[in-house]
């Protein structure tokens, strides 16, 4: 029986968050922000996503590109992501995505950085993001 109740409890996927494919872009421009993108899979239980931290950045903040009025690409600051049961939740360009402000200007493309990813519940993840260059492609995870 205890074994049976073990192999249910395997099916249903991750207990907690998990964190795929994190990526850094950095800025074009020295002093410019960059980006980080990266693939949440919800666990058992919905999350909320409440802040996220760069060891390469002094600030970052969550925002999501959208199309605004006059068709004009507009963005706006993220309090919160909730991350449901179950699903993924991606930030990648163009959509969800955490802005990094004043990026060490030690910084390389091609060196993994570490992003903490803070939720509701007080959870916390260390993720580390591999960084490209401004004009590079994304990785190909």
């Amino acid at each position: 029986m205890l074994v049976l109740a073990a192999a249910l409890a395997g099916c249903g996927g991750p207990d907690r968050v998990e964190v795929d494919d994190a990526w850094i872009r950095l800025p074009a421009v020295p002093g410019r922000p960059g980006a980080a993108y990266f693939t949440l899979h919800g666990g058992r239980s919905d999350a909320t996503l409440i802040d996220v931290t760069a060891n390469i950045a002094v600030r970052a903040e969550m925002h999501e590109s959208m199309t605004g009025r006059n068709g004009m690409a507009a963005m706006k600051p993220l309090a919160q992501v909730a991350v449901p049961a179950k699903t993924k939740v991606a930030f990648t360009p163009g959509g969800r995505h955490v802005m990094l402000f004043n990026i060490n200007s030690k910084a390389k493309a091609g060196k993994i950085y570490k992003l903490t990813l803070n939720f509701g519940n007080g959870g916390r993840l260390y993720v580390d993001a591999m960084t490209v260059g401004a004009a590079a492609p994304a990785p190909d995870f």
